[in-house]
């Protein structure tokens, strides 16, 4: 019998109980720097020259290179009278800053802001509200104003999204063939790295943002080129504003940061928007039905519960939801990753 199986040794639950010490190795290797300056090297480093180039101490870096090694996020190889360290493949892809599929940012905003939220999980289940209050001393009344606290962590939380878009939109986007829609609004479309994908993907189309005022500006500011043609911009508040006609609106990771309630508020009032034989995509983490998973889904779940107002739901709630509102020709479609899409018609 495998250790995987022995009662006697539990080893899943031993390393459910370390994997916040996963994480924190993860998210401090990338604060400190540790990938870009190997990246820039351009040539393996030794601990002391790691810990010279970053300002650290050489004990501690050297500890925290090993564990990296262990978690193949490096490469080690013996010297002469010390070991160097490389970046591997997917640490140059996906956690260097200057990688187009940088997912640094994302890494950071799970570091600063989410891991302090965790922190208070226990309490969250028992009162069944979110803890920004406990974790950052804020109130969560208006939680776009919670999450946006600063323009700082606007920031941060714009960087997150820009990040999870360059490695999932193209996925969600071209999971039906959205050609036949030429004019599409974005709501909540934030950074504009999923209207990227879209109009990547159907240079016949027009995608317009619809965001908060202050998230416009920060988009242009920080994340859209002056040559984005056909991406636009349309300042509002999707509850509060009306909403202009188009052929498709997006709502990617929209509906989950609220309760039924206000979810059902907004796709009618997407629906009374759309234009005859159009459409809704939404773009969300499905449950499967039976409870079962996706684990990922699941603790996305709970982090809506310490984070949101919402949750993640089944494919069966997010139908539910969508017929209500009046929408009709329901189709789901998996993408066998993070996130999934559901294209609905009027």
């Amino acid at each position: 019998m495998s250790s995987e199986n022995n009662v006697d040794y539990p080893r899943k639950i031993l390393d459910y109980v370390e994997g916040f010490l996963v994480s924190k190795t993860l998210f401090a290797s990338c604060e400190l720097g540790v990938y870009d300056l190997l990246l820039a090297s351009g040539q393996p480093l030794s601990a002391a020259e790691v810990a010279r180039g970053l300002g650290t101490s050489e004990d501690g870096m050297e500890r925290l290179l090993s564990a990296c090694v262990g978690l193949q996020l490096l490469t080690a190889q013996a010297g002469d009278d010390k070991v160097l360290y490389s970046n591997t493949e997917m640490s140059k892809m996906y956690l260097t800053k200057s990688s187009p599929r940088s997912l640094f940012h994302s890494i950071q905003y799970n570091s600063k802001t989410i891991y302090l939220c965790w922190h208070y999980l226990t309490d969250a289940v028992r009162e069944g509200k979110n803890q920004y209050e406990k974790a950052f001393g804020v109130s969560s009344k208006d939680l776009f104003e919670a999450l946006y606290r600063s323009d700082e962590e606007m920031v941060k939380f714009m960087q997150l999204m820009n990040s999870i878009w360059n490695i999932c939109g193209k996925d969600v986007v071209t999971a039906f063939d959205l050609s036949p829609f030429k004019t599409i609004y974005d709501l909540g479309g934030c950074s504009g790295a999923l209207a990227k994908q879209c109009t990547s993907a159907y240079p016949e189309s027009t995608v317009t943002i619809f965001d908060l005022p202050k998230v416009v500006c920060t988009a242009k500011e920080h994340f859209m080129s002056a040559d984005e043609g056909r991406v636009f911009f349309h300042k509002g508040d999707f509850f509060k504003d009306s909403l202009p006609e188009a052929d498709l609106y997006i709502l990617a990771r929209i509906l989950h940061d609220w309760t039924d309630a206000r979810s059902l508020e907004l796709l009618t009032k997407v629906h009374r928007s759309c234009k005859p034989g159009g459409g809704v995509l939404l773009v969300e983490a499905l449950l499967n039905e039976d409870n079962s998973g996706p684990l990922t889904a699941q603790l996305y779940s709970l982090n809506m519960l310490v984070q949101t107002e919402g949750r993640e739901r089944k494919a069966s709630e997010y139908t539910a939801l969508l017929t209500t509102a009046g929408f009709a020709n329901i189709q789901v479609q998996r993408t066998g990753k993070i996130y999934d899409a559901i294209l609905a018609r009027k």
